[in-house]
């Protein structure tokens, strides 16, 4: 019982902690900390690791197995040792955690940064602030290509950044929160088809795509209903749900791409460069009427309201469980 109670606790003040104020600036993040212990397991797994398929393969692998190893264990061992000497100081530490596991806040500061750099200072600066949030090259964007990005990237990363770490976090506590966000992590960091990772992203690539696999449709499906609560299409939305969920390479970005795309009437995704290279990608959504800098405004109030839906209905489970607990 004091489990799930604490849980519960440590999760609404996470969320309460994001949704209200965000990430602390000038502190070090958990995805930052992520980040480092990839780039030197990435090293250490280059040097011993034959420079074979074979070899990428398994340096892939094992460094796969290791950050989420180490990501998870020692995040479990610290709320252990703070459980262990007080629940409020548990509570307090696995509350800042789900806080800053939670991206929902930060994702809209950073997109309506590309909304306000294209209307305050121009091209240019769109392009450089938006390419701080998406992993495409953006040298050749247009304004509404810039604004495109920008609004794919809110979408995926509903999922990604938001309701995918929420429900990890609902069912396993700040500990699962950690390993959502070192799977995902790794995803973005080495889970690329260029030469560089071809073979040894695969392991995190194919790890991403089935950990993202039914929290990106419960994301897409809470989208669908918070359509209402923004005034958006959301008949639209369903239908181009229907029809282009899967007009993408990986399995899940296409879900809430498509409900975004359907509900702000535009057309998303299509050809994009990475590294250099371009890449012919489908589209996704019907071409209704020009993308413009205000979708911006308008994928993050869709995201905002698929969020609080969602946190909405995995702290209500929670308590359903506790009140099952204390009266039957």
């Amino acid at each position: 019982m004091n489990f799930f109670m604490y849980s519960w606790m440590a999760l609404f003040l996470g969320i309460w902690l994001d949704f209200f104020l965000g990430d602390p600036q000038g502190w070090g993040h958990p995805v930052m900390a992520i980040g480092w212990l990839i780039e030197r397991l990435e090293l250490l797994m280059r040097k011993v690791c034959p420079k074979t398929r074979t070899g990428e393969h398994l340096a892939g692998f094992l460094l796969t197995v290791l950050t989420v190893g180490i990501s998870t264990l020692l995040p479990a061992g610290a709320l252990m040792l703070c459980y262990k000497f007080h629940p409020a100081a548990g509570i307090l530490l696995e509350g800042m955690m789900c806080g800053t596991l939670l991206a929902g806040r930060s994702l809209k500061t950073e997109s309506m940064k590309v909304a306000s750099a294209l209307e305050q200072q121009g091209l240019a600066a769109g392009r450089k602030a938006v390419s701080m949030i998406v992993g495409r090259d953006t040298e050749r964007l247009d304004e509404a290509g810039v604004v495109r990005a920008a609004v794919e990237t809110v979408a995926e990363n509903t999922s990604d950044g938001v309701i995918a770490p929420l429900l990890f976090m609902a069912c396993f506590g700040g500990t699962g929160g950690f390993f959502y966000k070192s799977v995902n992590t790794l995803d973005s960091m080495i889970g690329y088809k260029n030469d560089a990772y071809r073979y040894f992203g695969t392991a995190a690539a194919k790890l991403d795509d089935f950990v993202n696999f039914i929290p990106a449709r419960i994301s897409a499906a809470a989208m669908l209903a918070a359509c209402k609560l923004c005034g958006m299409d959301s008949r639209t939305a369903w239908r181009i749900y229907r029809r282009d969920r899967r007009n993408h390479a990986s399995p899940n970005s296409a879900q809430t791409e498509a409900v975004m795309a359907g509900a702000l009437n535009i057309q998303l995704a299509g050809d994009a460069w990475y590294f250099g290279q371009k890449y012919q990608k489908p589209l996704i959504g019907d071409d209704i009427r020009p993308i413009e800098r205000e979708d911006i405004a308008r994928s993050t109030r869709l995201m905002y309201a698929a969020s609080f839906l969602a946190a909405a209905a995995a702290l209500a489970v929670k308590a359903g469980i506790i009140f099952l607990i204390l009266y039957f």
